[in-house]
């Protein structure tokens, strides 16, 4: 089954996520969540009907460079577009599982990761 539906978020590294927010909400952005609740380390924002997710790295991480880690994208059927990936050369990062995100409020998702033909990690995203 193709993924009809585009984006569900990219994914970035920042050294602070607090400087973050408050960039992207003065740009118009909605903060949607962050995670964990009592000391955030991640957060997913709107904006414009897209979003994206910010991990703090913190200073000295040299992931912390805004670097793009992985992008997602909408899947109405995880373990369908995980085969399909995988029958066309992606491998095999994470398998499909269910997780809930600890934020607030709670993010029920059913994902998965690959790697596509040139090392690029792809998110399958299905909100629960």
């Amino acid at each position: 089954m193709p993924v009809r539906s585009g984006f569900h978020h990219v994914a970035l590294n920042v050294r602070d996520l607090q400087e973050a927010i408050q960039f992207y909400e003065a740009l118009g952005a909605k903060c949607l969540r962050v995670w964990p609740v009592e000391e955030p380390t991640a957060t997913m924002v709107d904006i414009g009907g897209s979003r994206i997710e910010f991990f703090c790295k913190g200073e000295g991480d040299p992931k912390a460079d805004a670097m793009v880690p992985h992008f997602a994208l909408v899947s109405e059927d995880v373990d369908g577009d995980v085969a399909n990936a995988l029958a066309h050369g992606a491998t095999i990062k994470t398998e499909p599982k269910d997780i809930c995100i600890p934020s607030e409020p709670p993010f029920p998702a059913r994902i998965a990761f690959v790697y596509g033909p040139s090392g690029e990690e792809i998110e399958f995203f299905q909100e629960r």
